[in-house]
């Protein structure tokens, strides 16, 4: 399937994914594992990898920029009352093993670590299935564990006093093209309504594909979406809205996200009926 750095995901036999699990990067961009690239059953391209207006942004993967004040997203850390701030306080997720790996998706166990140590162990599984001849589902479930003896919690540069800016947790960097792509929910369009808002679904529309993303636990649900369209074209779940997210010893935080990557420019009752069959039962 492939070597033991890297896990390529196929879906009908067509690979449509690659999985780095030992980056060689900079201290600076938090190395992490990351899904680059992703594509779509005809082959295009949707996601970027350490795109000159945010190196920091790798694929599809999890990343957070504040743990217990550590940096696990990359790129300069939001000081309160100070602004984007460089500091050395970079972690780095470090794969320890693929506890299962099949053409189809795999499940991997992470260390989270710090400059001072081992912060989280991560469990992460991510499933690919096919969902009809021009759509296919990217599932990714990751759980987060404090392994330390003391209380941790994660933040966000919303929660450090950067309103706008609660990123963190899942994130997509998308295919960056000539037009910015189109951002829409089930009842709203457009970067402005649908940013810092929950909802069941959203879908971002590129020129010749859409993206549709949905939280497929309860808990996933309540998390607001961060959206980029203007500046650059992603999207993640927030973790850390309006509050961080207590953390304390032995305790997890669970987040699963399924994707749609489909072919074609899907309109708002496709989108909501594919996304339907994905978290189907």
């Amino acid at each position: 399937m492939t070597s033991n750095d890297t896990a390529v995901l196929r879906v009908a036999g067509r690979p449509v994914g690659r999985y780095v699990t030992r980056p060689e990067l900079p201290a600076r961009l938090s190395p992490r594992p990351y899904l680059h690239p992703v594509t779509t059953l005809a082959g295009t391209a949707v996601t970027e990898l350490a795109p000159a207006d945010h190196a920091h942004h790798l694929g599809v993967g999890v990343a957070v920029p504040d743990v217990e004040g550590f940096n696990f997203w990359g790129g300069r850390t939001y000081v309160r009352d100070q602004g984007p701030t460089e500091l050395d306080n970079h972690g780095s997720q470090r794969h320890i093993a693929f506890q299962l790996r099949d053409p189809d998706g795999f499940v991997e166990e992470l260390r989270w670590v710090s400059p001072g140590g081992e912060l989280l162990r991560e469990r992460r599984t991510v499933a690919a299935t096919e969902l009809t001849d021009q759509a296919w589902v990217l599932d990714l479930t990751f759980s987060l564990t404090n392994v330390t003896a003391s209380p941790l919690s994660i933040g966000s540069p919303a929660t450090n006093g950067r309103p706008g800016a609660a990123y963190g947790g899942f994130f997509w960097r998308a295919r960056k093209e000539s037009t910015a792509p189109e951002v829409f929910t089930a009842g709203a369009d457009g970067e402005e309504k649908v940013h810092g808002r929950p909802a069941d679904w959203l879908a971002l529309r590129g020129g010749t594909w859409t993206l549709v993303f949905a939280g497929a636990t309860e808990q996933t649900r309540r998390d607001p979406w961060f959206v980029r369209t203007e500046e650059y074209p992603g999207v993640g779940s927030s973790l850390a809205y309006d509050a961080r997210v207590p953390l304390p010893p032995g305790e997890t935080v669970v987040r699963r996200v399924v994707t749609v990557v489909a072919d074609g420019r899907l309109d708002r009752d496709t989108a909501a009926s594919l996304v339907r069959k994905a978290v189907s039962p």
